[in-house]
């Protein structure tokens, strides 16, 4: 198969599983489950996971080092654009000017549903500051079009609630966004097993990003690797192209031409 790249604001990536840090028992633990997921992108929330905020505590640094991983710091527990937006200035300078980030904006502490007022408003920031925006938003194709004209690299629309495993629960609208988009759409929150995986990739999305589902197994570093192979076989059903739908089909599998009767 001709190679299959993912490009993010200009640079490519071979894996198209993107994962959290964040709820395993230890870092060691999040090292192994990044390896079997085969990540190259991992998310990183500012405000809970220590990256050189906390001298003196161990350091998610040392387990995933930079130059191995391309980190996406992001905005979890932001209420605010300007909460998100100082969250961002703040991760910039702990990793050494770093533009790529994961903006997420929520809504309601119950559900984690994005308050997409809020999230235009720090995207628009964000962008004019010069960093390259990934974007969690709901999977409203009006509001994925509008992110998408402010100057987000990449739009993250959630399959259904964060944390809730729930898998994607409106693939119409998944797909309406895939349609009109520009930059690649990644399917963000919801995210329960690898069949969930598999059908996001299957829809034409470009990657998909998890951490409950990784992190919330029974065995982790298991489930990461069943992940990975869930957005593998997805992507490579997806180029492959599906056979059409049909109710029922008269025509034999086999040709009949040619034989005994």
């Amino acid at each position: 198969m001709k190679q299959d790249r993912l490009v993010i604001a200009g640079r490519e990536y071979g894996s198209r599983l993107l994962v959290g840090t964040g709820k395993y028992k230890d870092f060691s633990e999040t090292r192994a489950a990044i390896d079997a997921a085969g990540a190259e992108i991992i998310t990183v929330a500012i405000r809970r996971v220590n990256i050189g905020q906390e001298p003196g505590q161990p350091s998610l640094l040392e387990f995933l080092p930079p130059a191995e991983f391309t980190y996406l710091p992001n905005t979890a527990g932001c209420y605010s654009a300007d909460d998100a937006v100082r969250t961002l200035r703040l991760a910039r300078e702990l990793l050494d000017g770093h533009k790529l980030v994961k903006l997420e904006v929520l809504g309601d502490p119950h559900t984690l549903f994005p308050n997409v007022m809020q999230t235009l408003k720090a995207a628009e920031t964000l962008v004019k500051e010069g960093f390259d925006v990934m974007v969690y938003t709901s999977d409203d194709p009006i509001v994925a079009k509008q992110l998408e004209e402010i100057g987000c690299c990449a739009i993250m629309p959630l399959a259904s609630l964060i944390g809730s495993g729930m898998g994607i629960l409106n693939p119409w609208n998944l797909k309406l966004i895939i349609e009109q988009s520009q930059v690649p759409v990644i399917v963000d929150a919801g995210v329960g097993t690898a069949s969930d995986a598999a059908i996001a990739m299957e829809l034409g999305c470009h990657g998909v990003l998890m951490n409950t589902a990784i992190a919330a197994a029974q065995d982790p570093v298991l489930m990461a690797s069943a992940m990975r192979k869930g957005v593998e076989a997805g992507r490579e059903a997806f180029l492959a192209g599906r056979m059409p739908r049909k109710l029922y089909s008269a025509t034999p599998s086999s040709p009949t031409n040619g034989m005994i009767g």
